[in-house]
């Protein structure tokens, strides 16, 4: 239901996003990354950790990542080291990398899992024919950035998929690698979602000697 502002009952009506922090979300460092995975480890969250390093490799959003059906990561009895998908938002293809640690920890839970390959990698807790809802995907996040101290406030799922990008990027300041790898059909979204600015455009300009 929405309301106009001059309607009375708006009067009194706080804004949906008072006090909250919308803007976007950090991505993870190496450290912190490794920090998660310890923990995952430690407490035998096999399908966490699958769900987990596959965010981060994948890049993807959460409405693609756990609509991933064993097929699109199996090929045989191994699981692939690149996969393709279609994205929903925008219903354009998009590839990925599965290095080896992502490899190892869905190899161990798609064993633990079962299932066949039209079924979800990730299914719902409450029906296992279902997909996992983008909602519980969240609430995961949250936990495990808050499990190893940091502010669930500045992390989200967009903290998964920019992870990996941000972390290219910084390496080879190649903004059209990023591009193709988050799927963005324009390269000033890439710009405005990695948060670029003057300052990293002229510690690349610095970094090359001619």
């Amino acid at each position: 239901m929405t309301y106009s502002h001059l309607d009375p009952a708006m009067k009194n009506r706080v804004a949906w996003n008072a006090g909250k922090n919308v803007g976007a979300k950090r991505p993870l460092t190496q450290k912190q990354i490794w920090a998660i995975r310890f923990l995952l480890d430690r407490e035998e969250r096999l399908r966490d950790r699958a769900l987990f390093d596959l965010a981060i490799d994948s890049k993807l959003r959460g409405c693609d990542l756990v609509k991933l059906r064993i097929a699109d990561l199996v090929a045989g009895t191994d699981v692939r080291t690149r996969a393709l998908v279609i994205q929903q938002k925008t219903g354009r293809p998009v590839q990925f990398e599965i290095t080896a640690d992502a490899r190892g920890s869905l190899a161990t839970w798609l064993q633990r899992r079962g299932g066949v390959a039209e079924d979800f990698v990730f299914p719902s807790r409450f029906n296992y024919n279902s997909a996992m809802s983008t909602r519980q995907y969240a609430r995961l996040v949250d936990e495990w950035v808050t499990a190893i101290g940091l502010r669930r406030e500045d992390y989200g799922t967009h903290s998964m998929r920019r992870t990996k990008a941000a972390m290219i990027y910084r390496a080879t300041g190649n903004l059209r690698a990023v591009q193709i790898l988050l799927g963005h059909t324009k390269i000033e979204t890439t710009v405005r979602y990695l948060g670029v600015d003057v300052e990293d455009a002229l510690i690349l300009a610095e970094r090359t000697e001619i």
